[in-house]
């Protein structure tokens, strides 16, 4: 299995099926999908879907989000990293997202800003990316603050898929 990125805490890896139980946990989670605007997961067929959904990014578009492991634990904390957004939002397409889902145990820890650094790390140093976007529900105030503590920029304010959304960025002369 593929590593893609280390952190003091954290490793940056593929999602793999052996991932299931703790995915399905995650996203079976109300309070989870409170700003996403999508229903929690139902069954464990679904987190299955999820991960084979991932999976195929990986071999389509070269990357896809990596689960975030407690390198204390071994635990699965939820996924992160880029994904590369071929649809058009805010008027780009073809671009890296950086995200992040945690496992609500997780949240309050940090994990979130820490997987975004590493995978902004990523995109610039090994992908050779110019910039790095990303969007949150304005009402997500620990996601807002982990975006920018990770060095996005707030440049505009959108409604995607029916939700208010802050618009990020950062730029590879702006990052460090």
């Amino acid at each position: 299995m593929k590593i893609y990125a280390e952190t003091d805490r954290i490793l940056l890896r593929e999602i793999v099926l052996e991932d299931a139980a703790a995915m399905f946990e995650m996203e079976a989670d109300p309070e989870v999908h409170r700003y996403l605007g999508s229903a929690p997961a139902r069954t464990i067929a679904d987190a299955i879907d999820s991960i084979n959904f991932i999976r195929q990014q990986y071999k389509e578009l070269g990357i896809g989000r990596w689960a975030i492991v407690d390198k204390t634990t071994n635990e699965f904390a939820g996924w992160g990293g880029l994904k590369f957004r071929t649809d058009r939002v805010n008027g780009y397409t073809n671009y890296y997202d950086v995200g992040y889902r945690l496992l609500r145990r997780f949240w309050g820890k940090g994990l979130a800003t820490e997987s975004a650094k590493a995978s902004l790390k990523y995109a610039f140093e090994q992908l050779n990316v110019e910039a790095v976007y990303a969007m949150a529900n304005v009402e997500n105030k620990g996601s807002i603050n982990a975006l920018l503590k990770s060095g996005l920029k707030i440049t505009d304010r959108i409604t995607h898929e029916g939700i208010l959304c802050d618009w990020f960025e950062i730029k590879r002369e702006d990052w460090r």
